[in-house]
């Protein structure tokens, strides 16, 4: 038997971050709901819609940096709702103007609104204009290793493939491909959508996964801040599990006491 791994810290653009559990911000049904569900959630880092949400382009109405403070977390700005190239550089630039120099984005570009599949081509043009322009790029993608490998050659920080599609719940649709990903990696993979409960979680850790990026599977819930709660100790046991290193499978039983010594 192997022995267990080494941990390692989950480190983005040099800091280091004790949670490996990473939240959005919509979806909530008013702001108090989703400070009271990240607070739970023990995140650090919490990832906003920039063409969705009020970060301070709009004057005079209720700003998300009120209640989910940049003095406390990691701002993650993200292009949801791009479809093209050109759409999500502008939007990463706006944000920078609005975060003060701000440099850390998740790039995401999508090719429909039935699916919310990403378009891995227009999501490759984005990406080498925005990693050239000196951002740090984590960037949401399909689950084929092949491209996810093109954008950590091409200089993204972090691969964020989908486990299923964006809001589903489904979970992790398709395990194998996650574990090549995860077998060639050279920068941190975090399973980004699909996620539907605290199980689903555990599993992204289980393969390996740096961390879990999620929205839906919290401000869905019919509580969401016992929920977000449950996703902080799902996070925990996954990586707890992975680090020490399951149990073979095996076909048939063995006994769960040794058979040395047994009273006749």
């Amino acid at each position: 038997m192997s022995p267990a791994r080494n941990d390692k810290p989950f480190t983005l653009a040099g800091r280091t971050y004790t949670s490996r559990l990473l939240v959005g911000t919509g979806k909530y049904k008013d702001l108090e709901e989703t400070r009271q569900a990240i607070e739970a959630s023990g995140a650090e880092i919490v990832t906003v819609a920039v063409r969705r949400t009020n970060i301070g382009q709009n004057p005079g109405e209720p700003n998300l940096l009120d209640v989910i403070s940049p003095a406390r977390y990691t701002i993650l700005p993200n292009t949801a709702g791009c479809y093209t190239a050109e759409e999500a550089v502008r939007t990463c630039r706006l944000s920078r103007e609005l975060l003060d120099g701000h440099q850390l984005v998740k790039l995401e570009v999508l090719a429909d609104q039935k699916t919310l599949f990403p378009n891995v081509i227009e999501t490759l043009k984005a990406a080498e204009v925005l990693v050239k322009d000196g951002f740090d790029v984590m960037v949401y993608t399909s689950d084929d290793p092949i491209i996810a490998r093109q954008l950590a050659e091409m200089g993204c920080i972090a691969v964020m493939p989908l486990a299923g599609l964006i809001g589903t719940g489904l979970g992790i649709c398709n395990p194998y491909n996650l574990r090549i990903i995860l077998e060639e990696a050279t920068v941190p993979v975090l399973v980004d959508a699909g996620v539907g409960t605290a199980s689903d979680a555990t599993i992204a850790m289980e393969l390996g996964c740096e961390a879990v990026l999620m929205n839906s599977a919290i401000a869905h819930a019919q509580d969401p801040v016992l929920m977000a709660r449950a996703m902080k100790h799902a996070i925990e046991a996954g990586r707890l599990a992975w680090l020490a290193g399951r149990m073979p499978k095996k076909l048939y039983a063995s006994a769960s006491s040794p058979l040395e010594g047994l009273i006749r």
